[in-house]
C-alpha cells in the first residue's frame, strides 16, 4: 500500500468522523446501534487498512490511528454526573441516563411491588479490569432514553479517583471492596427503587461480592441479573490460550514482574507509547476472536485499556486469583438472570460462565461462538437482544419497546 494510499484512507476516515458529527446525538440515538455502526464502518476499514497493513512507518501508523479515533463516535455518550464517597473516602464517578419523557413508551401494565404507579426501575452497568463505563458504549445507546441507566468507573479507572485505601494505607485491592464500592454508587446514584445489576468480568465479580455482602439489598430491591464474561472463582487455573510451559511461568513471574513495572510507572508509560503497534496485537488477540473486528472499534478498546495506568494494572491484579464468590450466586438464584459469555474468551473463558449457570439452573445462558472477552464490543446486538428480553422480564421496559435494531448476528448466540 502506497502512501498516498493510505493518506486517502485517512481523509476518508475524517470525513467520515464529520458526517457521524453531522448527524448529532439525537438522530444517533434513534437511529439504533447498527445504525449508528454504519456510519463509521466507511471509516474504520479505511483506516484500519492503514493501521494493520501499512509498512511506510510509524508517523503514517500514528496519523491512521488518530484518524480511527475520531471516526469512531465510541465513548462520546455522557450522562448526568455524579459523585459517590467509597467507605475509605475514595472518590466514585458515575454518570446517569434518565428515561426519555418527551418520547415515553406506551404505560407499563406489570406491576412491580404491588403499586400501581411502580418505581422506575435502575439498570446499573459494572465494567472490567483496565475498562471504564465507556465499554458500555453500544448498550448504554440502545438502552438511552428507554430506561433508567447508571453507569460507573471502578476505583483507580476511568474518571473515578485512585484508591485512597491503595495509596495512603498501602492496602491491596479486593473484589469485597469493589462490592463495598458499587454499594455506595447504589445509595448514591439509586438510593431507592428496583434495580438490574449489569456486570462484565470483573464487574461481574464485583456484583458477586456485593451479594455476598448485601443479601438484603439483593433480596429487596435487585429484580434482575447479568453477568457477561465473568466468574465466580478458579481464575488462577486460566491457561489464556498458551502452552502448559507457557502458563506456568507467567504464573509464576507475572506478580513480581507487574509489581516492579508499577514501581516505575512512568518510565512504563514511555515505554507503552513507543510500543503501540506492539500493545495493539496484544490487545486485540485477548479481547477479540472475529477476524473481521471492525478496526474503530479495536482500536477503541485499545484506548480503553492504554488508558489504566500500569501501577493500577499491576495493583489489581492479584484480587483476581483470591476471588471466589461461588457460594454468593445463591442470592441470585430465585432472580431472572442472563449469563452470557463468548466461547473464544481467553481472559475468562466461557466455561467459567458454564459453570455459574450450572448453580443457577434457571438463569439463561447464551453462548457467543465468535467472541472474545470483549464480547459487548465484539457483537453488542447479541447482548443488547439479550438484555432487552431481561428487561421486559423483569417489567422495566414494556413489552413493547424497541431498543435498537441489532443486525443480523443475534443469530450467533446459541442458548446453553
Amino acid at each position: 500500500m502506497s502512501e498516498s494510499s493510505a493518506e486517502a484512507a485517512v481523509e476518508a476516515a475524517t470525513a467520515a468522523a464529520s458526517a457521524v458529527s453531522a448527524a448529532g446525538p439525537a438522530n444517533w440515538r434513534r437511529a439504533g446501534v447498527a445504525g449508528a455502526a454504519i456510519g463509521v464502518v466507511a471509516a474504520g476499514a479505511a483506516a484500519g487498512v492503514a493501521i494493520e497493513r501499512l509498512t511506510v512507518g510509524r508517523g503514517m501508523r500514528r496519523k491512521a490511528r488518530l484518524a480511527l479515533d475520531s471516526a469512531g463516535p465510541y465513548g462520546a455518550l455522557r450522562g448526568m454526573p455524579g459523585k459517590a464517597a467509597a467507605d475509605d473516602g475514595t472518590e466514585l464517578y458515575y454518570e446517569v441516563d434518565e428515561v426519555d419523557t418527551d418520547t415515553a413508551l406506551a404505560p407499563r401494565r406489570r406491576r412491580l411491588f404491588g403499586r400501581k404507579t411502580p418505581a422506575p426501575v435502575t439498570v446499573v452497568f459494572s465494567h472490567g479490569y483496565c475498562l471504564s463505563q465507556d465499554s458500555w458504549h453500544f448498550q448504554r445507546a440502545a438502552l438511552r432514553g428507554v430506561v433508567r441507566t447508571v453507569h460507573w468507573d471502578q476505583r483507580s479507572h476511568g474518571r473515578s479517583g485512585r484508591g485512597v485505601a491503595q495509596i495512603r494505607d498501602d492496602q491491596p485491592v479486593t473484589i469485597d471492596q469493589l462490592g463495598r464500592d458499587l454499594k455506595a454508587v447504589i445509595d448514591a446514584a439509586a438510593p431507592e427503587g428496583p434495580l438490574v445489576l449489569v456486570g462484565h468480568s470483573m464487574g461481574g465479580m464485583t456484583m458477586m461480592a456485593l451479594a455476598d455482602q448485601y443479601p438484603g439489598l439483593i433480596r429487596d430491591r435487585v429484580v434482575g441479573v447479568a453477568l457477561v464474561g465473568t466468574s465466580s472463582g478458579r481464575l488462577g487455573e486460566v491457561n489464556f490460550g498458551l502452552p502448559v510451559a507457557g502458563v506456568n511461568a507467567v504464573r509464576r513471574i507475572l506478580p513480581g514482574v507487574l509489581k516492579a513495572l508499577g514501581q516505575r510507572a512512568e518510565l512504563v508509560e514511555r515505554g507503552r507509547r513507543a510500543t503501540a503497534d506492539l500493545f495493539a496485537g496484544i490487545i486485540k488477540r485477548y479481547s477479540f476472536a472475529s477476524r473481521d473486528i471492525d478496526p474503530a472499534v479495536a482500536r477503541f478498546a485499545e484506548r480503553l485499556i492504554e488508558a489504566t495506568p500500569i501501577d493500577v494494572v499491576a495493583e489489581f491484579y492479584p484480587a483476581f486469583t483470591d476471588h471466589d464468590k461461588t457460594e454468593a450466586l445463591a442470592y441470585f438464584a430465585d432472580l431472572p438472570v442472563l449469563v452470557l459469555a463468548g466461547v473464544k474468551d481467553l481472559v475468562t473463558p466461557s466455561e467459567h460462565s458454564e459453570s455459574i449457570a450450572d448453580l443457577l439452573p434457571d438463569a439463561e445462558l447464551v453462548l457467543v461462538p465468535d467472541a472474545g472477552h470483549l464480547v459487548m464490543l465484539e457483537h453488542p446486538e447479541v447482548v443488547i437482544d439479550r438484555l432487552a428480553d431481561l428487561l421486559t422480564r423483569v417489567g422495566a421496559v414494556p413489552a413493547g419497546a424497541t431498543v435498537g435494531g441489532y443486525g443480523s448476528t443475534s443469530s450467533t448466540a446459541q442458548p446453553g
